[in-house]
């Protein structure tokens, strides 16, 4: 598995959103000032994803106000996430990436380890892409809870 750093060119992307649209990195890179926060979570309407997509949710304006676009991306269909959406309330685009191309190109898909045993899934990640397109952060097994916080701290907005 592969993951990004900095300074390298970030995978473009285009997937189905929560609401059946589309969402692309190339867009959402034209629309931001200073970039686009991408992170990668494991399944919708779990405690520790819920947790993260509402910090997000919460820490929204600040991150647009510093010029940054929030795209969510997980392996559950759109369906599912439309109810994540629904029930938090979520005001960024969420992905579906079912068959885990995205994830694989960014090094969020691969073996991690839960509750002591080694197992193959989603990779709690965040990836910042410059306007330019080149990855400005690339963070790796976050935890959720704080996570916001601290990626706030590294983009120099706290």
């Amino acid at each position: 598995m592969t993951r990004l750093a900095v300074g390298d060119t970030a995978p473009d992307f285009t997937l189905t959103t929560a609401d059946g649209g589309r969402v692309s990195l190339s867009t959402l890179r034209a629309e931001a000032e200073r970039g686009v926060v991408v992170y990668f979570y494991p399944a919708a309407m779990t405690p520790g994803c819920t947790t993260e997509a509402c910090d997000f949710r919460d820490s929204l304006a600040a991150l647009q106000g510093a010029g940054y676009a929030v795209v969510g991306i997980s392996p559950d269909e759109p369906a599912k996430l439309a109810a994540f959406v629904e029930r938090d309330a979520l005001t960024f685009p969420l992905a579906s990436d079912p068959e885990r191309e995205v994830l694989e190109a960014y090094g969020a898909w691969g073996e991690k380890k839960n509750y002591g045993r080694t197992v193959v899934g989603v990779i709690r990640s965040t990836v910042v892409v410059g306007t330019d397109g080149t990855v400005s952060l690339a963070q790796y097994n976050v935890k959720a809870t704080g996570h916001v916080a601290r990626l706030r701290k590294a983009l120099g907005l706290d």
